[in-house]
């Protein structure tokens, strides 16, 4: 009886176990079937959306016009300057199409390396002849060629396409054709950059290129030349009190003055470290965002450095902290502007509102933003003059209907706090947006932004950027602005 309960349950255990066995081997099946054929990246569909969105942020420039208005070696502190990345990430093929392999024999570095997703760098010594009518750039003892494209937005190439590629190649053997003859000499390095891309947009201007500038030449202490290629003589105009700050030379329009520049050193490209960023652990002297404020400061003669719950900036002298409301002209304009003025008046503060563009003058734009003790205004690129508010200012950025936080927070939201400014966001909420005006209740626009943003860059910069105006619900807005009184510096 008892040999014949253990034999029944022996049997059990064997069925169980076998059964135990089968469900095991078929999850592994499964498992190994659906990584193979039934992969999909709906698990990380929001993160890879946003890498594709960051690698495609641009901001349009106004539609107006602009107005054309008129030697030694850095300090031991370069040595530190640029975290070579070992593994670089590949540059988009139309950028770069013959680069090849960038690894050389030895410990040193190469001539060209990428700094970033975004920058690369070239850097050679000893008889350098930059020849920019052809582009090209003639270096003693170099083994290969190397081209380059000296803008920091490698990662997208409609920016790329139009900014003009520079060839580093050696200098010709004796007894071989003849090498370009100096036609004028520099005792002190040269630095080569572009102006095409997307500059003469405000926030690219900053973001691409003068943010990178000041990380990568701030070290030479002025003794540097730069060349700009692309060069927009009223681009250089509009900047050039800041240029003042980094080098003791007038700059050079390397594409077409007809010359053969000749220099010790020649450096091409500037490093980027984030948008509108700089990360002082990379950086030369370990200089910060704060840093490169103080040196706008400087070139614009600004001389407010903190701001006030008691103003201080503002024409009055009356005590009240002053508001400047940026306004805009195009697509996601303020349409009771002046609402918001009377009710910022009636909260306590002096209230300015401007329309900055490209026909606005620098110096004078930045004395009003630097008087200005907090600033509001749709994303966009006007916000990008935060960089000329005091010290605990505070910006408050109206974010459009669409889902755009992680947009808004790249482009402004976390580059204010490496520049002391206290930043708030107003979330524009559906009724106050001009896009229900636009589209039927049910539409996919104002139900599922996300399903929009799922189609690209171009279809969501359509709906939500340029399509939309906002109408400040006022009673939020005066909430706000208690808010932006609260976190002011006591005076």
């Amino acid at each position: 009886m008892k040999s014949s309960l253990r034999s029944r349950q022996e049997s059990r255990r064997v069925s169980n176990g076998v059964i135990i066995g089968a469900m095991l081997l078929s999850l592994c099946v499964l498992s190994f079937v659906k990584a193979r054929y039934c992969a999909t990246p709906l698990g990380k569909a929001e993160d890879q959306l946003e890498e594709q969105m960051n690698a495609s942020i641009r901001m349009e420039p106004e539609e107006s016009s602009p107005a054309r208005t008129p030697g030694e070696e850095e300090d031991e502190q370069e040595a530190e300057e640029e975290n070579v990345v070992t593994k670089p990430p590949p540059p988009p093929p139309a950028v770069t199409a013959n680069r090849g392999s960038k690894k050389k024999k030895g410990k040193g570095k190469p001539t060209c390396y990428m700094t970033s997703k975004r920058s690369e760098r070239c850097d050679a010594s000893g008889d350098i002849r930059v020849d920019g009518n052809r582009s090209t750039i003639y270096v003693g003892g170099i083994e290969r060629e190397w081209r380059t494209k000296p803008y920091a937005r490698y990662h997208d190439p409609v920016a790329m396409a139009h900014v003009r590629e520079y060839t580093l190649k050696a200098l010709p053997e004796p007894g071989a054709a003849a090498a370009p003859a100096c036609t004028r000499n520099h005792s002190v390095p040269g630095f080569l950059f572009s102006n095409g891309g997307f500059s003469g947009n405000l926030y690219h201007d900053y973001t691409d290129v003068l943010v990178p500038l000041f990380i990568s030449t701030h070290q030479f202490r002025g003794r540097v030349q730069f060349l700009v290629s692309g060069m927009k003589p009223w681009w250089v105009g509009k900047f050039t009190p800041f240029f003042r700050q980094l080098t003791r030379h007038d700059v050079i329009d390397v594409d077409k003055d007809g010359e053969v520049h000749c220099f010790p050193r020649i450096v091409v490209g500037a490093t980027f470290h984030r948008d509108m960023g700089v990360d002082p652990r990379r950086a030369p002297g370990h200089v910060s965002a704060v840093d490169f404020k103080r040196a706008l400061r400087a070139a614009f003669g600004l001389k407010r450095e903190a701001a006030s719950r008691g103003g201080g900036g503002g024409a009055t002298g009356d005590g009240k902290p002053r508001l400047l409301i940026i306004s805009r002209r195009g697509s996601r304009r303020f349409l009771n502007s002046r609402e918001m003025a009377v009710a910022a008046g009636d909260a306590g503060f002096e209230v300015r509102v401007a329309e900055p563009d490209q026909r606005t003058d620098m110096a004078a734009f930045a004395a009003l933003v630097n008087s200005a003790d907090a600033m509001v205004g749709v994303h966009g690129a006007g916000l990008t003059n935060m960089v000329f508010l005091p010290r605990g200012a505070v910006l408050v950025q109206v974010v459009p209907f669409g889902g755009l936080e992680w947009l808004t927070g790249v482009t402004f939201k976390e580059p204010a706090a490496d520049m002391e400014v206290s930043y708030m966001d107003y979330h524009v909420r559906l009724e106050e947006s001009s896009l229900v005006d636009q589209y039927p209740r049910g539409h996919q626009v104002l139900t599922d932004p996300y399903a929009v943003h799922r189609q690209g860059w171009d279809a969501l910069k359509t709906a939500y950027l340029d399509k939309q105006n906002i109408r400040m619900d006022l009673d939020r807005f005066r909430a706000t602005l208690r808010e932006v009184m609260a976190r002011l510096p006591s005076p």
